[in-house]
């Protein structure tokens, strides 16, 4: 394709990805199961041209800002609270997984190479850190859990991507060595961390130096490629290099970025991720039509792939609940040996942490990476596809009912340790007012703002009220918004009158509607509250 009808393709995916999203939310789908059958169908339509992906492009374009829109939100206190459930997760089961696929892989198709099948087994192993914030984004879980899920999820990438390319790298050499191999990954991770480490820092310096919105939020959204290109270059991990950047600038973003570049900022990123992971399930499909149309249409590739691809689900599947549910139980007497005191094992949570292991983006990139000579290359595409497809669509959409049969919702609240919502707003306002009194008056002791004085001290006094009463507000607080949403919609509508009967400019327009879209936005998250 020429480049302009390249990039007239590209619109053409962007306006599907468009409609699929808007499908999906009426028919109450999962967005990726829908980009994923849309990206099929749309590839197999008469004259739409094939379309083929460089390994290195794919991975670089789109594993650096997915891996740091996980990153950028880590809770540090909870993430280094349980790195040992995470790791054990996040290392251990992907290496079982890889080797259980591969295994079974290599005893349905024994003509396959190991290396090969092993490959398969890496691109396949890791579940998926958007899929999971996606998903768990709309349930609600003890905060162990969440941890453990959101944490593996974000580290489990460099696992897999590092089986991944010891796994091609052998079956396209035929040299393979277990003992260089736990070496080498050892010194990617620590090379990673190290250069993210470095990364970051030089991230959040030249922050701080940046007045400017718009160049503030350019350099953010630069600094996943910088760390992924930067532990590459040195030979390291580049994804662990996302991964450390991402949490030191989510750390410090508070403190370096304005309130108005954390807006647009954020705003952004939110759509550059948005059309990133859409155009990566839509790539996927077709993906798959290279593969039916080498093995002779439909008919063929299910016969050939598909016992094959069955095995695979199976053993991704069942290797998460072994691992998860033996580990589990065998940390008890292990932690025990050493003279800890451990909470005995759930069942429940087992269950929960087997069952949530969706795959996505990542892995879809990993196997759009594969070198066109790799053996068993179309098998590990569809494989590929259909994992996604079923841990998405199948434990995805049932995860709120299993959470629900296994009662893990229930008496979810926040740590002891951790101030509720309204304390924390009692603190905050209390500061508020204090810094209020202090300019309120002249130095003659005349008031000079009694509407900001009685305004703060209402918020103090209701705050207060609220924490001693120890009463929920939920009723109160949306009756309250609703009338504050209506008041802005009324704004709103009379500001559109007075522009189009050509009472006021352009210019005001947009200058006093920005102050009601910052308004309503405020009024929407208060309305909704901490974790809605």
């Amino acid at each position: 394709m020429s480049s302009t009808t390249t990039f007239e393709f590209i619109l053409i995916l962007l306006v599907a990805i468009v409609a699929l999203e808007l499908l999906a939310r009426k028919l109450r789908l999962p967005t990726a199961a829908a980009l994923l059958a849309g990206g099929a169908g749309i590839a197999f339509m008469p004259g739409v041209p094939a379309v083929s992906f460089d390994p290195e492009l794919v991975l670089i374009v789109f594993l650096p800002p997915l891996l740091m829109d996980g990153a950028y939100y880590t809770v540090w206190s909870d993430f280094r609270r349980y790195l040992g459930g995470i790791l054990w997760l996040a290392v251990g089961a992907v290496v079982f997984t890889t080797l259980v696929v591969g295994a079974a892989v290599h005893w349905i198709v024994p003509s396959l190479p190991w290396a090969a099948c092993f490959a398969l087994g890496a691109v396949v192993s890791p579940p998926d850190a958007v899929a999971a914030k996606a998903v768990l984004g709309k349930v609600r879980l003890p905060r162990r859990l969440m941890v453990l899920l959101e944490g593996e999820s974000l580290l489990n990438d460099a696992t897999g991507l590092v089986l991944f390319r010891f796994a091609v790298a052998a079956a396209l050499t035929g040299a393979f060595s277990s003992s260089g191999a736990l070496l080498s990954f050892a010194g990617l991770a620590a090379g990673g961390i190290a250069v993210g480490a470095i990364v970051g820092a030089l991230v959040v310096v030249v922050l701080r130096r940046i007045d400017d919105v718009f160049l503030a939020v350019t350099a953010s959204c630069l600094s996943p490629w910088a760390a992924y290109i930067g532990g590459e270059s040195f030979h390291v991990s580049g994804v662990m290099a996302v991964v450390t950047t991402g949490i030191i600038f989510g750390w410090f973003q508070h403190e370096v970025f304005s309130a108005s570049a954390r807006v647009r900022g954020g705003s952004f990123w939110a759509v550059m991720i948005f059309i990133l992971e859409a155009l990566v399930f839509i790539l996927i499909g077709f993906s798959l039509r290279g593969v039916i149309e080498r093995l002779g249409g439909v008919g063929n590739t299910i016969e050939q792939l598909g016992l094959p691809i069955l095995g695979v689900l199976a053993a991704v599947i069942t290797s998460r609940f072994v691992w998860v549910y033996a580990t589990d139980y065998l940390r008890v007497p292990v932690l025990r040996a050493f003279g800890k005191k451990p909470s005995p094992p759930s069942p429940k949570s087992s269950f929960l942490l087997s069952w949530a292991g969706m795959r996505g983006v990542v892995t879809l990139a990993i196997a759009l990476s594969l070198p066109e000579n790799m053996p068993g290359r179309d098998l590990t595409l569809a494989a590929a596809f259909a994992t996604i497809l079923v841990t998405v669509v199948v434990q995805g959409g049932t995860i709120g009912p299993v959470i629900r049969w296994l009662g893990l919702d229930r008496n979810v609240q926040a740590e002891g340790n951790h101030l509720n919502e309204m304390q924390a707003y009692l603190h905050v306002d209390a500061a508020q007012l204090e810094a209020v009194k202090a300019h309120a008056y002249a130095a003659d002791g005349t008031l000079l703002h009694p509407r900001l004085l009685e305004q703060y001290t209402y918020r103090v006094n209701i705050a207060r009220r609220v924490v001693e009463e120890s009463r929920s507000i939920t009723d109160d607080r949306e009756a309250h918004y609703d009338v504050v949403l209506a008041a802005l919609a009324a704004g709103r509508v009379e500001l559109l009158r007075l522009h189009r009967a050509g009472h006021i400019h352009d210019d005001l327009l947009h200058y006093l509607e920005r102050d009601l879209d910052f308004q309503q936005v405020a009024a929407e998250n208060d309305r909704k509250g901490p974790g809605e």
